[in-house]
């Protein structure tokens, strides 16, 4: 889910209705499949004491380290036992209905390719490790299976309602780059910085990004930063009380947020839960990994 900006307005040539593709496991190259093992290996040097516990222990129920681009074949028994998912492979990003609709049905939406040897530190659109690297440990846990299953039917009543952007808020601010409480303080459960050797760094222990406590309308008015690392961090309690707020009635919610003005990325509330005041040094300095 990229702020709901899209390749394709309709399936390409190979799709099937609901968008989605073949893996074809053996087309992958020795190339593709070495940049594979190159991202794992430098993730798991990062890591530890980084991200959170419930991530570690879904990569070892997975078993995503046994050389090169996990086979979906192999990979879906193992992730369906434990909590009704399956990864199915999409041609890019697709449109938000088909999206919310696979969630709804847990089923992952992940891109079929994997980034050039050039591109390891930086990719606009997610590829095969990002989405399976990232996100998919996260499912095997089974509070956290069930927020992304409600998180995709609320999509479908939020599109209803004009409440897109809003939502999208929600699903950046954690699925993508939220971080929790966890055994030893902060730690790292969204997909867009446990696959990302910099921003891994960075959430954690910068002092430039804010970081606060999470409050569910506040996220939901809360702008974001695509291209680069993030001003702000919401920090959850633990995936239970994650999924607890997203099975609330959003309907009262969006009543409440019609209207209201977006809250500058930057800006913390005097009804905030700080956990860290950061300078904001690095987006001063333009971002983009400045110097």
């Amino acid at each position: 889910m990229s702020d709901f900006e899209h390749v394709f307005d309709k399936p390409p040539a190979g799709a099937a209705e609901d968008w989605t593709i073949p893996q074809d496991w053996r087309a992958y190259t020795e190339t593709e499949h070495k940049t594979w093992d190159t991202l794992y290996a430098r993730q798991m040097k990062i890591l530890p004491g980084r991200a959170a516990d419930v991530f570690f222990k879904g990569l070892k129920a997975l078993d995503l380290n046994t050389g090169g681009i996990p086979d979906f074949s192999l990979m879906n028994p193992k992730l369906q036992a434990l909590t009704g998912w399956t990864v199915v492979c999409v041609p890019g990003l697709v449109p938000d209905e088909v999206f919310f609709d696979h969630l709804a049905n847990r089923r992952f939406p992940s891109g079929q390719f994997i980034r050039k040897p050039d591109q390891l530190d930086y990719l606009q659109e997610p590829d095969i490790f990002h989405d399976v690297f990232g996100h998919v440990p996260m499912l095997t846990d089974p509070d956290f299976a069930a927020y992304m299953e409600a998180y995709g039917k609320g999509g479908q009543r939020a599109a209803s309602l004009g409440m897109l952007p809003n939502l999208a808020r929600l699903y950046w601010y954690t699925v993508e780059f939220g971080l929790m409480q966890d055994t030893g303080g902060l730690r790292i459960y969204g997909a867009g910085i446990v696959s990302s050797a910099t921003e891994s760094v960075f959430a954690i222990e910068d002092p430039s990004p804010n970081r606060l406590g999470f409050d569910l309308e506040r996220v939901m008015k809360t702008l974001y930063r695509i291209d680069d690392f993030q001003q702000v961090y919401f920090v959850i309690d633990s995936i239970e009380a994650l999924k607890g707020e997203t099975l609330k009635d959003f309907g009262p919610i969006y009543e409440r947020l019609q209207g209201a003005d977006a809250i500058p990325i930057e800006t913390i509330l005097p009804t905030d839960e700080v956990f860290t005041e950061g300078t904001q040094a690095y987006a001063a300095k333009g971002g983009r990994f400045a110097a």
